[in-house]
């Protein structure tokens, strides 16, 4: 096992699979000369040149459809988005293109191309900069998304989305660039649509994804003290979603809380709540519950964004609830 960061744990995807595969190339603003805006692309220009990491200008519907010409003629293209915010105005290509041309074309279009960049908030970016992006991409057959919440499975999971056929969205923790973790070393591949569990637990499970794996895990350790062994499940990949582990989870500990980054409506936590309650409503000792985003735009105040964001206080607060413990 090496120790990464989040960061590194990319840099070593994106560079093995452009070793091992000489059509996978990196597309996006500031990937070679600056070395990527989170400096996850550092070093790749210098090892495979700027045929195959390519510079863009600030126009993401242009490079976005690039990446996707790309990929109908049979090459693996990564595009970068310096953030999920500002794909917005690439969503056209996303969603109208890439999701869309192997069913229009009848399978003779495979679609093998990933798009990846920062999610969700980070310190005091304002509201423009600070979206969580998963109930947008979701929504969209078509699309496969992840949301590593690790070093290894920001490595796993991005080997396994460069690899695979159909477009992959990659949506990496913005505040987890510098975060540490163990990386298997070698071939370190995390299949698409595997949950894993973090933390095994007996009376409530903890499920989420991507970011707030890690506050999903400083509220299990909180409980703990509290004497309540809570179960952290990370789905990792979105969309398809692991529902057997879901089911599996909510089984053994009879009460569920859903930890998301996002807002409250039509968020994927939903999508959760609903999986939950059609298949196993009957092992359930209590209702589902959501922990979020506040309703709002993000604030800037640091205080204000603060009490926006879900945190573990209020997942413990939640887990509590549905163990009758508060009202």
């Amino acid at each position: 096992m090496a120790v990464l960061t989040y960061r590194d744990a990319l840099n070593h995807a994106l560079r093995e699979e452009m070793q091992r595969d000489d059509r996978v190339f990196l597309m996006g603003e500031e990937v070679g000369v600056y070395q990527g805006a989170y400096k996850v692309s550092k070093g790749l220009l210098q090892e495979f040149g700027e045929m195959r990491i390519v510079d863009t200008p600030i126009t993401e519907l242009g490079f976005a459809g690039v990446g996707v010409g790309a990929a109908m003629v049979g090459l693996r293209p990564i595009i970068e988005f310096m953030t999920w915010n500002f794909a917005l105005l690439a969503l056209d290509q996303v969603v109208n293109a890439a999701a869309k041309m192997l069913y229009m074309s009848g399978g003779q279009f495979p679609m093998p191309i990933v798009f990846r960049g920062p999610n969700g908030a980070a310190l005091q970016l304002g509201a423009q900069h600070s979206q969580a992006w998963e109930s947008w991409l979701t929504h969209i057959p078509g699309l496969k998304v992840v949301a590593p919440g690790t070093p290894a499975d920001a490595k796993g999971l991005l080997k396994a989305a460069i690899r695979d056929d159909n477009p992959v969205m990659v949506l990496e923790g913005e505040m987890l660039y510098n975060v540490k973790g163990e990386v298997p070393d070698g071939d370190h591949v995390v299949p698409l649509g595997k949950a894993e569990v973090k933390r095994e637990g007996s009376d409530v499970s903890i499920i989420t994804w991507g970011k707030m794996v890690n506050v999903a895990t400083q509220a299990a350790t909180q409980l703990a003290e509290q004497g309540i062994s809570a179960e952290v499940v990370d789905l990792r990949t979105l969309r398809p979603m692991d529902t057997e582990a879901v089911l599996r989870t909510v089984g053994k500990t009879n009460r569920a809380v859903v930890l998301e980054e996002g807002w409250e409506v039509c968020g994927f936590g939903a999508q959760v709540s609903d999986v939950i309650q059609r298949e196993a409503f009957d092992l359930l000792d209590a209702p589902v519950l959501r922990v979020h985003q506040a309703d709002v735009p993000m604030p800037y105040a640091k205080s204000l964004e603060k009490a926006a964001k879900p945190d573990a206080a209020k997942c413990i607060a939640a887990v509590r609830k549905v163990l009758y413990l508060d009202r």
